[in-house]
């Protein structure tokens, strides 16, 4: 399964059974008002948004592949930008968008979506990507790995 599902795909999935963890147990609803939860819903959206644009700009702007499915082809380690802070922007961002998406759905079990997306990349997209780049970068890709944290 390493490498073999497109990390979009994995989101919308995530995202879709969120909506219907949501349904299934409509009890665990949580009473934010509707203003309040549509601020922190477009807020954390335009922050996942955000961070998902940035991490695709320096990939474009150092001339390398932004497909994660092909580590390996990678031209450039990139390591300026928002790579300073995660090692993993984009993946971040598809995780804060599923944290938009919980709080839109005002459940507490569609939040168990966002872990579930977080551990599933961990293990099946960003372990395998590190193992090539590790191979492709060598002592640069370990000296950046020890500095930038995966996540945040």
């Amino acid at each position: 399964m390493e490498l073999r599902i497109p990390p979009p795909v994995v989101f919308l999935v995530s995202g879709l059974l969120m909506r219907m963890l949501a349904a299934v147990v409509p009890d665990l609803e949580v009473p934010v008002p509707d203003p309040a939860r549509t601020i922190a819903a477009v807020l954390l959206l335009a922050l996942g948004i955000l961070c998902g644009a940035l991490g695709l700009r320096e990939l474009h702007a150092a001339g390398t592949t932004p497909d994660p499915r092909y580590p390996e082809q990678a031209a450039a380690l990139v390591t300026g930008g928002i790579y300073r802070y995660t090692r993993n922007p984009m993946y971040l961002g598809m995780a804060v968008i599923l944290a938009a998406w919980a709080v839109w759905l005002d459940n507490l079990a569609a939040l168990l979506g966002v872990p579930a997306f977080v551990a599933y990349i961990s293990r099946f997209q960003i372990l395998p990507e590190e193992r090539a780049l590790a191979a492709r970068f060598g002592a640069a890709y370990e000296a950046y790995r020890r500095s930038v944290r995966r996540w945040l």
